[in-house]
Parts: C-alpha cells; structure tokens; sequence
C-alpha cells in the first residue's frame, strides 16, 4: 500500500472510531510502527489528526461544514428518528423532493414499500438507496459536489417549473427563529431555495444541534417552512418559542 493509500485508510478508520491506539493501527494495516508513525506524523502536521496518550484521535471541525462521511455517523440514531417520523408524513402516491444531506438520506431506507411513490432528489447516496425498489426516481440536473456526493442544479440543466413537488424534505446547518435556515455553500443553498419555491410543504429534517446556529448562507425564513421535525434532545425553551409561530415543530420519539 502507497503511503497515500494508507494515510486516507487511518482517516477513514479514525472517522469512524475516533480513537485508536497505535498497536491497534498497526494490526489493522499491517505495517511496522516506524513507518505507522511517518504516516501519523505527517498527518499531525496536517492537522487531521491530533496525538493523544499511547494513540491518535480525529480532528474535529469546529468551524464549517464537515464532510459527509463524518456527518453519516455523527448522531445516527437521533438521525434514524428524525427520518422514520418523515417517513409516516410520506403517502402512497405522494410526489416528494429528498435533500443531500446525512439526515435526510435516511428517509430512503424507510420508504422503500410505499406504492406509486415519486423521488426526486440531488443525493447520490439517496438514488444508491432506492435504486432497486418500485420507488421512481428524478435526479435533478447540474454539478457534482463529490465531497457531498450530491447534484447542484443550474436552471439552463434542470427545469423546476415543470416540477409538481407535494412534499419537500429538507436538510439544513443552522435553524433560528429570527433568521430561519442557513447552510455553509452557495449551489446547496440555491438549490433548496428553488424547491422550496416549487413545493407545496416544507418539512426540514435536522437534528437538535443544528438550532441555534446561523451559518454563512440564508435559505429561507422560518414562516416559509411547516415543519421542523427534530429529536428530543432539542431545547424546551425553544419549543415553547415554536408554539408562537405558524411552524410546527415536531418531536420523534
């Protein structure tokens, strides 16, 4: 294995253990401690990853959009919640618009039996999902971002006009109450903001750790938005605020 190999195999392994000692590295690639820690060092350097006691942990992001890897593993459960309970508003026959996004992707594992069911959707993991079910699928036309595995449209590639979305399910980095929904890149935030445009319900699906947060770029205000559904971790205090608006905040149990 090339050292590039193996450098991207420890942050693949890393980013989903999180912590690992050395010995345990070792076992895993098959290589010497010497030329484990070039690799780990390297790294160091990096900043990918950060030295601990006896082993290495992965570097957090704390500032922008982490990957969608990482966000995959990040509050699974909670996640797993959120798109079961999305998953009861969805009806046989219903035409609805998947969003890329980690919460989102995993409405796909629990609409797979519903009947005469339309999926549009820019997620790649979302058309990977359902590809073998009776579920039709629309993927929207435009760029590829492969750190997001996702499709940003452009309007001279994809014609929302001719769209007839019943029910948008939406993903989102940041919720408040003053400034609505937000997210880090511009061609995502677009493209949501076209659907939006194009669909009659708007359900964001976003666990609690996104309230709170406004972050670079405004997709839409909440009164645009009918529902939020999140996981019960979300602050009490907020949704007694949601009470006052026209904006139903929904719990999965």
């Amino acid at each position: 294995m090339f050292p590039l190999e193996r450098q991207k195999k420890i942050i693949e392994i890393l980013t989903i253990k999180k912590v690992l000692k050395i010995s345990e590295l070792t076992d895993k690639l098959n290589v010497s401690v010497d030329t484990l820690r070039r690799d780990l060092n390297l790294l160091t350097k990096q900043g990918k990853i950060e030295k601990i006691y006896g082993g290495v942990k992965i570097v957090e992001s704390k500032f922008g959009e982490s990957a969608i890897d990482e966000r995959m593993i990040s509050h699974l459960e909670e996640k797993e919640r959120i798109a079961k309970t999305c998953s009861e508003w969805i009806n046989d026959g219903d035409c609805i618009f998947i969003d890329s996004g980690s919460t989102t992707y995993q409405i796909a594992k629990y609409i797979k039996n519903k009947k005469n069911l339309t999926v549009v959707t820019n997620s790649i993991p979302v058309i990977t999902e359902l590809m073998n079910t009776d579920v039709e699928l629309i993927i929207i036309g435009g760029k590829i971002r492969k750190n997001e595995q996702s499709v940003v449209t452009f309007d001279y590639l994809f014609n929302f006009n001719e769209l007839n979305i019943l029910k948008a399910f939406i993903c989102t980095s940041g919720i408040t109450l003053e400034r609505g929904i937000s997210d880090y890149n511009v061609e995502e935030a677009l493209t949501r903001k076209k659907i939006i445009e194009r669909s009659k319900e708007i359900y964001v699906a976003a666990d609690s750790t996104k309230f709170g947060k406004d972050v670079t770029i405004a997709i839409a205000p909440i009164e645009q938005i009918n529902y939020i559904i999140t996981d019960e971790n979300v602050n009490k205090d907020l949704i007694n605020e949601f009470n006052k608006t026209n904006t139903e905040l929904i719990i999965s149990e």
